[in-house]
């Protein structure tokens, strides 16, 4: 299971800062989150960034560990 940490609204919607979840890629993890967490994080992880193993991943079908850290990071104000 791949370990998932939300940040601000990422981490509201979701209800927790973190979570373990299974999944082969990036995307099977987020859509892991997506019907354990309903359509307030979907909407949210539209604005999101997502780092995988603390790099910035556009490419959902990036390849999973268990071991492996997701980051969900929604915009941030400030500069």
């Amino acid at each position: 299971m791949a370990r998932v940490r939300y940040f601000a609204s990422a981490a509201e919607a979701a209800g927790t800062d973190e979570e373990q979840l299974d999944g082969a890629s990036v995307g099977e993890v987020l859509a892991a989150a997506e019907r354990a967490h309903g359509d307030r994080l979907a909407e949210v992880l539209t604005r999101c960034s997502v780092l995988h193993e603390g790099r910035y991943v556009d490419d959902h079908g990036a390849l999973v560990q268990a071991s492996d850290t997701i980051d969900v990071l929604p915009p941030f104000a400030g500069g």
